[in-house]
């Protein structure tokens, strides 16, 4: 007897879970923003943007640089659980969805590119928190950040960055509205 009574309670249990709707991407990207990350962002597109192939070849660890490009350049974009994303030049990368005919799954990547030209066509943009550590909190959909976002950046050129990594400590993002 009291086997089938926690039996129906599990069943019950069960299905009232599986008729709970599902959060979908939208969802996320309708969500409260992190008003800490949130601050990050500006309404108005920032001036003497370069573009990353350009950029790379002068600046300097500790150099104030605005840049200008797409959220595209890798299959995974944005880090995990961190304020980092991967920034892509558009100048040098095709984003999937631009080849006609394309049905990538995942657009963003720019697959077709090769390894030499993503290599100099990527900067890895990060906040950094008051520790001088990337901020362990998601970007993605801050802002409606997402997944082939055309955006400028300005901020500092990382002391980690050399050249084979060219990373920026964000310290505006404007995305630009579609």
């Amino acid at each position: 007897m009291k086997l089938t009574k926690l039996s129906i309670a599990v069943i019950a249990m069960l299905s009232l879970h599986a008729c709970k709707p599902k959060e979908s991407a939208s969802d996320a990207e309708t969500q409260a923003p992190d008003p800490v990350l949130a601050a990050y962002f500006v309404t108005e597109t920032l001036p003497d943007a370069q573009s990353i192939h350009i950029a790379r070849t002068t600046a300097k660890p500790g150099d104030a640089i605005t840049l200008k490009g797409e959220v595209i350049g890798r299959e995974k974009v944005f880090v995990d659980g961190r304020a980092a994303f991967i920034l892509g030049d558009p100048e040098k990368l095709t984003s999937c969805d631009k080849n006609p005919g394309d049905a990538c799954e995942t657009p963003w990547d720019a697959c077709c590119d090769s390894k030499e030209v993503k290599k100099i066509a990527i900067a890895s943009i990060q906040i950094l928190g008051e520790d001088g550590r990337v901020m362990a909190r998601e970007l993605k959909g801050v802002n409606n950040l997402k997944e082939l976002s055309s955006i400028t950046v300005s901020g500092v050129v990382d002391q980690s960055s050399n050249e084979d990594n060219f990373v920026i400590n964000a310290k505006q993002i404007h995305v630009e509205k579609k």
